[in-house]
């Protein structure tokens, strides 16, 4: 008898279980395994998520997790989908993303969606090493540094910069502005308001001033040189007297 509990202990898990039995592997509740256009892909849009769920096969090549309730992005949280192309993580709350969120994705990914979510500012670490389009749009960015330098290891989504707009947590005069127009005007990665640009027109407003004083101290110097050869006295051509033999000479021929 003893030897038929350790057989029959599955059966009786089924029963009370309804007649299924969890799996860590198995995909959540509302989301699907498909292949579209030859490519695995697996979604997880309006699951109702609020972490990366675990079961994604690491065969998948596009990975739809929008619309969710996803608030941040740990480090590493894809590095076991080594093939993985697109990532949709638009229409969630995210406000946080590791520097190490993408992290074993350097090689394939190409497609990153972020739109919608209220990122006001993310690591430039989290973009190292990516070969990605990025839609960054509709989100409340603080417009500092970090951003612009996320944009220098980027490229944008078609149509996506206009959407990339200043939120409440940036300086009051850029609330509501264009930064890919801003930055065209300002560097935002230097010190005090005006950034680097401000810093490299001091830098040359310097030098220039550098240079007029030292053609100002050579006009100077020219003018007191000159001052001083005009209050020299004049010296006069000595006089050569004639000998006394060529003034008898003189005196006989006349």
């Amino acid at each position: 008898m003893l030897l038929l509990v350790p057989r029959l202990l599955p059966l009786l898990l089924v029963i009370g279980t309804g007649g299924s039995v969890s799996n860590p592997h198995t995909p959540p509740q509302r989301c699907y395994i498909a292949e579209e256009a030859g490519e695995q892909t697996f979604r997880c849009s309006q699951a109702g998520l609020s972490a990366v769920p675990s079961g994604i096969p690491n065969n998948t090549r596009k990975l739809y997790l929008d619309a969710n309730q996803l608030a941040s992005v740990p480090a590493g949280a894809f590095q076991h989908l080594p093939v993985l192309e697109e990532l949709d993580l638009s229409h969630n709350v995210l406000v946080h993303l590791s520097g190490a969120a993408f992290q074993g994705l350097e090689g394939t990914l190409r497609l990153l969606d972020l739109s919608a979510n209220q990122l006001a500012s993310v690591p430039v670490a989290a973009f190292m090493g990516l070969q990605i389009q990025v839609n960054l749009s509709a989100n409340p960015w603080r417009c500092d540094c970090a951003l612009q330098e996320v944009l220098r290891q980027v490229r944008l989504a078609p149509g996506s910069g206009t959407g990339i707009v200043c939120g409440p947590g940036a300086r009051p005069d850029l609330v509501g502005q264009e930064f890919l127009l801003l930055t065209r005007e300002e560097e935002l990665c230097g010190t005090g308001r005006g950034g680097t640009r401000r810093s490299t027109d001091v830098a040359l407003l310097v030098t220039m001033g550098g240079w007029l004083m030292l053609v100002a101290a050579y006009l100077i110097h020219y003018v007191w040189q000159n001052r001083d050869e005009t209050r020299r006295p004049l010296k006069r051509a000595p006089v050569q007297r004639v000998r006394s033999e060529d003034s008898s000479t003189l005196s006989t021929v006349v």
